[in-house]
């Protein structure tokens, strides 16, 4: 070629090197005249063929090994060379086993190669400690069968078809078992297992509470306790803090481990008990089956039970724990009286004092602060000495903040109700208020909350009483969510969730009392369609719970039973004919007795 005119540029890849460059490169042409091409647009250009990836056979692979550039050569990249593997480096002597010749059954070998030994040092094998790191304290978690019988609402004289769950639990000294309150709901017969084991060994339940969600176990068997240690309880976790949460979840039989961190620490509503204590939130999953088991921090040590998660959509992997304070006050009450005597509280409703001109109207003073009360519950000791509008300035000493809260940890509050959880029922505390612009100091003996609708019935049978067809029951919050549903608070009738969240008992024996249901008969034809309607008064007499009811009916010598109901219902019978028929009804519904044993007593 005459003329060695410059290629014009083009857009794409960049030129090859030059031919002189690379090792097989042939060409037609004067390389010594011709010039470089003008670089192009695009990838850059692949490097000498000596070190092109594309070149992976080459003539002699002792020789190629030979020309692999040491590591912070010049010839070579910059840096230390990594393994293929990973991002991890190899050590020396395995470096040196990646530059070895390859096998002689390898094609393209050298003559000989098969005579030659590499020396490769022997590798211990990984032992599963190694591995796995695994917590001895993970022995004293265990699984937790349990046989629920429920109670009928709808039938009260007969039980539910039984049911089997599981969850999980934990080991404590003193020869007992921790769990969840929920998950031995109703037991007819609760079983456990320990961790690697095949025996299922029976349990019998020490106490149950329903408010803190937490149950004690024991088991007579020795051989259950043999080679587990109890677990220990630590301090309450900081936010941030690492938690591991070990259980029995679904989706597997094996134990199971999920970790996170402590999110959030407050006083959280416990779904179980309808009340709010002490919580911890955490990032960890806890699933169905997880419930009971405990909460491990990095030392080993037991800082809470799983109880409870959020499902919600547009929340993930919120689950809680129960904390030490809790689980503590629950064993210690235990202790002390020998069964579980619950957290007591302040029979009283609260108001937040944050507005201005609210609190000089109450003649607070600027450097005063507290909350108002609102309402008492007549059945409270507060109700002997306080009164409403007074305003709590402190509990114990603790000064109480306009919004309710009280210091709790270096740059943490939480509501002042956690110091009265942190009580026992019976003791005293001392309750500093504001009246009338002069401060008064009362000690107050702490007692349990009494709900005209209850919670819970703590595993007795609902009552019943039955006459001429009509089922009168107490009201309870079993009661609603078996009438209605999960969602009772939306789907129950408004008089009766009225109650359920205002009203206060005014006396310690008053109850709820509804019919039920009627059980069709010629007599009360008319009155089939009255369904969960209070029962207010009984010939004139206001009734004040069940058994008064049922007392005052059975004496009855009047010639009618007249019943005034809620939304000014009346019902009236016969009285001779309503006995006579109540007992066809009983028998044709295969009803064993017209009222409940806690009514015959």
């Amino acid at each position: 070629m005459d003329n060695h005119d410059a290629p014009k540029r083009k857009r794409g890849r960049k030129p090859k090197p030059p031919a002189a460059a690379t090792a097989t490169a042939t060409d037609n042409g004067n390389h010594d005249s011709a010039p470089s091409p003008k670089p192009k647009r695009g990838r850059k250009p692949k490097p000498p063929a000596a070190a092109s990836p594309d070149n992976d056979h080459p003539s002699s692979p002792l020789a190629a090994a030979a020309d692999t550039p040491e590591p912070g050569s010049s010839s070579g990249p910059r840096g230390r060379r990594k393994s293929r593997r990973g991002r991890h480096e190899l050590p020396s002597d395995a470096d040196a086993a990646l530059r070895a010749p390859p096998s002689p059954t390898r094609r393209g070998a050298p003559k000989g190669a098969a005579n030659m030994k590499v020396e490769v040092p022997a590798v211990e094998p990984l032992r599963w400690e190694q591995v796995a790191k695994v917590m001895p304290s993970m022995d004293a978690v265990v699984k937790v069968f349990c046989v629920h019988t429920e109670p009928n609402f709808s039938m009260p004289w007969q039980r539910k078809k039984q049911y089997s769950s599981s969850s999980s639990g934990f080991i404590i000294g003193g020869r007992r078992v921790l769990t969840n309150a929920h998950s031995v709901e109703h037991y007819t017969q609760v079983k456990l297992k320990k961790r690697g084991s095949d025996t299922k060994y029976l349990a019998t339940v020490l106490a149950i509470g329903n408010e803190c969600d937490i149950a004690m176990l024991t088991v007579d068997d020795d051989e259950f306790w043999k080679g587990v240690l109890p677990l220990e309880f630590g301090l309450l976790p900081a936010l941030q803090d690492a938690v591991t949460v070990v259980g029995y979840p679904i989706g597997g039989d094996t134990i199971s481990v999920t970790s996170g961190v402590v999110s959030r620490i407050e006083i959280l509503s416990y779904v179980h008990g309808s009340t709010e204590l002490l919580g911890l939130q955490i990032d960890a999953a806890i699933n169905s089956g997880n419930s009971g088991g405990p909460a491990f921090n990095d030392q080993g040590k037991c800082v809470g039970i799983a109880f409870q998660s959020l499902k919600h959509e547009d929340a993930e992997n919120i689950g809680y724990v129960i904390p030490t304070p809790v689980i503590k006050h629950f064993i210690q009450d235990y202790e002390k009286s020998g069964e579980y005597t619950g957290f007591p509280i302040l029979g009283i409703e609260w108001q937040k004092m944050e507005n201005p001109d609210l609190r000089k109207a109450m003649g607070m003073k600027s450097d005063q602060k507290g909350v108002r009360i609102r309402r008492i519950e007549p059945t409270a000791p507060e109700s002997g000495c306080m009164q409403p509008s007074d305003i709590i300035l402190s509990f114990d000493g603790i000064e109480i903040a306009n919004d309710g809260t009280v210091p709790f940890r270096h740059g943490e509050r939480i509501g002042f109700s956690y110091l009265v959880s942190q009580k026992y029922t019976g003791e005293k505390a001392r309750v500093k208020v504001l009246r009338s612009s002069k401060i008064h100091e009362f000690n107050i003996k702490l007692s349990i909350h009494k709900k005209l609708i209850p919670a819970h019935i703590k595993g007795r049978p609902p009552s019943y009483y039955i006459v001429a067809g009509f089922v009168f029951m107490v009201v309870s919050v079993p009661y609603l969510r078996s009438e209605y549903g999960k969602d009772y608070e939306f789907d129950a009738p408004v008089k009766l969730l009225d109650k359920h969240l205002h009203a206060m008992a005014q006396s310690p024996d008053e109850q709820l009392v509804v019919v039920s249901q009627v059980l069709v008969a010629d007599i009360n034809i008319g009155y089939e369609e009255i369904v969960n309607t209070q029962v207010r008064a009984f010939n004139g007499k206001p009734v004040n719970n069940l058994k008064q009811l049922a007392t005052m009916v059975e004496d009855c010598n009047k010639e009618f039973l007249k019943f005034d109901m809620d939304y000014d219902q009346v019902v009236v019978l016969e009285t001779k004919t309503a006995r006579a028929a109540t007992q066809d009804i009983l028998t044709t519904h295969c009803i064993p007795s017209a009222m409940s044993d806690d009514l015959k007593a």
